[in-house]
């Protein structure tokens, strides 16, 4: 990407500037969220990996949640916090690509690993005969991987197009990190190639994922209803709405992000949904899907029980 002979090589964040007498607060709120964040996914991972009990399926979809969502926020956070304490908002050409590859890359894996666990719920409630059969580690595996190869081969199209791009004067990015969207809006061609493509290869990997989520839960929905059980049913129900709470709020703000019209007011919106998806939902994640389950509440005990836990790592 070139402007005119000369090329470029940095952009500025312009997305969260703020005062000198907000500027500690801002950093301290946001890196507490993410230390709470990466703690919290990382002791997942850590208890599921070293309680055998939690060898199955189910947790090998979380242990996975967990891990994109450290990489998931960690793409873009230390960048972020970097720029805020040091109010340096540059960031170079290369690492702008680089962050921007990686943040496509994760958030289209994020949705399809949302889609595992659907899936992997639905088996559950039901088809319990089948469950061993069709999930099995061979299986599994494929649900994980395929979903790696498909979103890396979504993120290289959208890298390739935007090297079409020609970019003007303007270098300011109206956002805290590099996203695929501020970046076109700095151009001075034609976009209409990489718009499309935004919408019609990114709507459809976040819009298929989350129309076979809503299609999965809908069916467990009205089976958890025939339960005879009533404490059954009110276990289940609980854990249908936690999860269901968490998927609402991760596709709401990347529709708020992605595919509302571009204007002034919708810009600063855009900037709270991308807080909101990239931040606060991972951080969320670990009590959701986690702390509400008795198994997990155990593994996390005795994970942390054990004798120089802290100093093993």
């Amino acid at each position: 990407m070139q402007h005119g002979n000369q090329t470029i090589s940095e952009f500025f964040f312009m997305g969260l500037t703020v005062g000198s007498e907000q500027q500690q607060l801002i950093f301290t709120l946001f890196l507490c969220t993410c230390l709470v964040m990466v703690v919290g996914n990382l002791l997942i991972i850590l208890a599921i990996i070293n309680d055998a009990h939690l060898h199955s399926p189910m947790y090998f979809f979380l242990a996975n949640l967990s891990f994109t969502d450290i990489c998931f926020t960690t793409t873009t956070s230390p960048k972020m916090l970097a720029n805020i304490q040091s109010q340096i908002l540059a960031i170079s050409f290369t690492g702008c690509l680089t962050q921007m590859y990686f943040f496509m890359l994760l958030v289209e894996m994020n949705n399809f690993v949302l889609a595992d666990m659907a899936y992997d719920w639905y088996i559950a409630i039901c088809h319990p005969l089948h469950y061993a059969a069709l999930l099995s580690p061979k299986h599994c595996a494929l649900l994980v991987v395929t979903p790696w190869v498909i979103s890396n081969l979504v993120s290289i199209l959208h890298f390739n197009l935007l090297a079409l791009v020609t970019f003007c004067d303007q270098r300011e990015i109206l956002h805290f990190f590099c996203d695929l969207e501020p970046i076109l809006r700095l151009a001075c061609s034609d976009t209409q190639i990489n718009d499309l493509t935004i919408l019609v290869v990114g709507g459809a990997f976040i819009f298929i994922p989350f129309t076979f989520i809503l299609v999965s839960y809908a069916i467990i929905g009205c089976t958890v209803f025939e339960f005879p059980s009533a404490k059954g049913k009110w276990k289940t129900s609980s854990t249908y709405s936690s999860h269901l709470s968490t998927v609402f709020l991760c596709y709401g703000s990347i529709v708020g992000a992605y595919f509302l019209p571009s204007s002034a007011y919708l810009a600063e919106k855009e900037k709270v949904a991308a807080i909101m998806y990239t931040i606060v939902t991972p951080m969320m994640n670990p009590f959701i899907y986690s702390l509400r389950n008795k198994d997990m509440k155990g593994a996390l005990k005795r994970l942390l029980s054990r004798k120089n836990f802290f100093w093993s790592w």
